[in-house]
């Protein structure tokens, strides 16, 4: 027999067993072949045959539109549909794309029936994870609000372990919490709620299992939320945005929480915690909120957007939070320039800072640099401000150097919205010059956002007219002063304006 005869019969073999050819089997009549049922295909799989309990846990990975779809052609499906463990409630999964071309009444009849359908059809068995988002349509028509009421109803049920409900009308809605009594709280891992009220926590029971809780917007008082933190032993990370009824949060000693985020409460005026493991600390605020955080050597990443910090970080930081490893610094007003002290971050990593004002001299922030022996990544955005900074390109005079200063460890450096601000280019310059190891120079003349070709609108973030000024003037001193100081080992990338997103007369 030839080689090649016997590569086709190995061939043929091959694909048999995988089920994609039958070869020498005879073909079914018509009449014979399932008229579309997925379920058949799976029973007549001519391959290893798998148990059906293989097949519904492939199902449950599939989003909820795929499996409701997948459940109409398959029999073996459609038992796996109504025990399906997550479900998703939104304009988005129920009305796809077509939401916007209907009337607002026609969406609310539309969006009710089909989550009346699918929970009408759920065995109530096996639900683990529930997402909710109220649909836009909703807004104003507080009636509507019966309706999730029975939903949740029949939906949270003892074994769930996931419940996320998102509100568009602000407060309208007084989540029932009595709904996580008893053993249905006590299975509960992850709690999501935003735009609703919270109140009468001790009808809550003890969340024991609870491991991640987020208050988005939600009204709870900080005695309630005091009562909610004590009762869930189990939290090991905390959320908190824009909830303005809270004047003092004061977190309980839970041991295994290790990260707390606090974002825009605006009435907030003391954070106390007595949490003993606390290691990640996220904090949108001003300095007017006083901050106890107990054993602060533990900290090991901290990100904080308040004006004037990053002077506050090269002064204080280092002696009350020594053990730092990722520090991120968001300062849209600095108004004095970081100061060269003696004091050391001694563990710092990764460095990210934004930060805004006129006046402000970037080549200051070399300050950090000499700080942090151990730092690799070194991320700077450049807040855009309306009135122009001093341009390299308007002060002639010579880039300013500060000798003695050296770094072994940087490896990684990006400059975000790059324009020809002269203290960046001095920044830029110095590094460059003191940052022995450096392997890569990035900079970024744009928001420094996922680009058109990555994006799910297919579109580059909107950039103003004076903005793609300033990105054309960055383009020019990057390969003007730039370009020609970096070394051969050093990998520079010059991220322009997409051409197509941002075409703009200059």
């Amino acid at each position: 027999m030839s080689k090649q005869r016997q590569r086709q019969r190995r061939r043929r073999r091959i694909y048999s067993r995988n089920g994609w050819v039958a070869s020498r089997a005879k073909r079914k009549r018509p009449s014979e072949q399932d008229e579309n049922s997925l379920g058949s295909q799976i029973k007549g799989y001519s391959g290893s045959k798998l148990p059906e309990d293989i097949w519904c846990f492939i199902h449950s990975l599939l989003p909820m539109r795929d499996a409701a779809q997948a459940a109409c052609v398959s029999q073996a499906f459609l038992r796996s549909w109504i025990c399906h463990p997550k479900l998703h409630f939104s304009e988005n999964t129920l009305l796809g794309s077509n939401k916007n071309a209907r009337q607002n009444d026609d969406k609310v009849r539309d969006f009710n029936s089909r989550i009346d359908c699918i929970l009408k059809n759920h065995s109530g068995i096996g639900l683990k994870a529930l997402k909710f988002e109220y649909p836009s349509v909703y807004n104003g028509n507080s009636c509507h609000l019966a309706h999730l009421d029975s939903w949740l109803q029949i939906a949270v049920k003892p074994g769930i372990e996931e419940l996320s409900l998102r509100m568009t009308v602000d407060g309208a809605y007084n989540f029932p919490c009595s709904l996580l009594s008893g053993e249905t709280g006590d299975q509960l891992r992850y709690l999501s709620l935003a735009g609703c009220q919270l109140h009468s926590i001790v009808r809550l029971g003890c969340l024991r299992r609870l491991t991640r809780l987020q208050l988005t917007m939600v009204h709870i008082t900080s005695s309630e939320l005091e009562c909610l933190l004590s009762s869930s032993f189990a939290l090991e990370t905390f959320e908190l945005r824009s909830c303005d009824s809270i004047v003092c949060l004061k977190i309980p000693c839970l041991q295994q929480l290790s990260y707390l985020e606090v974002v825009t409460c605006t009435n907030l005026k003391v954070i106390e915690s007595k949490a003993p493991n606390l290691c990640s600390f996220w904090f949108a605020g001003g300095f007017q909120v006083k901050l106890s955080l107990g054993e602060t050597w533990r900290i090991k990443k901290l990100h904080r957007h308040c004006s004037n910090f990053a002077f506050y970080a090269r002064t204080e930081l280092p002696s009350t939070m020594p053990n730092l490893e990722s520090l991120t610094i968001r300062s849209d007003i600095e108004m004095v320039s970081t100061p060269m002290v003696p004091s050391k971050f001694l563990h710092l990593k990764f460095l990210s800072i934004a930060i805004g004002g006129v006046t402000f001299d970037y080549l200051s922030l070399i300050s950090f640099l000499d700080a942090a022996p151990l730092l690799e990544t070194f991320i700077v955005e450049v807040m855009r401000e309306w009135k122009k900074r001093v341009s390299v390109f308007e002060d002639r005079s010579d880039l300013r150097m500060m000798p003695g200063h050296h770094h072994s460890k940087l490896k990684h450096v990006k400059i975000i919205k790059f324009s020809s601000a002269k203290s960046v280019a001095e920044l830029i310059c110095q590094i460059l010059e003191s940052a022995t190891s450096l392997e890569c120079l990035t900079l970024d003349t744009t928001h420094g956002m996922p680009r058109c070709s990555v994006n799910k609108t297919g579109k580059c973030l909107f950039m103003l007219k004076y903005a793609l000024v300033e990105a054309h003037e960055g383009l020019l001193a990057a390969k003007t002063y730039i370009k020609p100081k970096v070394p051969s080992k050093v990998e520079l990338n010059v991220l322009e304006p997409c051409i197509r997103c941002h075409a703009v007369g200059l």
